[in-house]
């Protein structure tokens, strides 16, 4: 199929990768309206709205402008012994933007791709992993996750709540 000359369009075209950074900026949006990621602090935390899947939430490291999470439920791959599925995500909490790192336990994209793929494969495989990512984060909302149903899951004895102290 050939490629249309995109300043021929009548309207704008939205390139590969300005879908991505929108997809981005959709991800966090989304996640913040759902659990305030800007208050989530370091620990492992689980979302539970009574049907029978419930979302575990890891804050892995918390820096002044990015967090580093993993979603999972508590399904487990029959082979590996897993979560699955799972995203680990990184939010860069200025730009307000939220990417999916790795949509499989210990597959970083150098296990996907080789070392050195393709700027268009990497930008391909960007984009399945967020678009994923956009629809998971969709059906979570509407499942009723949210910072009301998030509770500490590595200490009973701890508070439940998710606000960083002072803010």
């Amino acid at each position: 199929m050939p490629r249309q000359n995109r300043h021929a369009l009548p309207y704008p075209a939205l390139g590969r990768f300005a879908w991505l950074m929108g997809l981005y900026a959709e991800n966090h949006e989304r996640m913040e309206r759902m659990f305030g990621l800007h208050r989530l602090v370091s620990g492992r935390w689980c979302s539970s709205v009574g049907d029978g899947l419930d979302l575990h939430v890891e804050v892995l490291e918390r820096h002044a402008h990015t967090l580093e999470l993993r979603l999972s439920y508590a399904l487990r791959d029959p082979i590996t012994g897993n979560p699955d599925p799972s995203a680990v995500l990184r939010a860069y909490l200025d730009s307000r933007q939220l990417e999916a790192h790795t949509c499989h336990v210990g597959r970083h994209w150098q296990d996907v791709l080789g070392l050195h793929p393709a700027p268009q494969v990497m930008l391909g495989h960007r984009l399945r992993m967020n678009s994923f990512l956009s629809k998971w984060l969709q059906y979570l909302e509407g499942q009723g996750h949210g910072a009301a149903t998030l509770r500490r899951a590595d200490a009973d004895d701890i508070a439940h709540t998710v606000l960083v102290e002072g803010a």
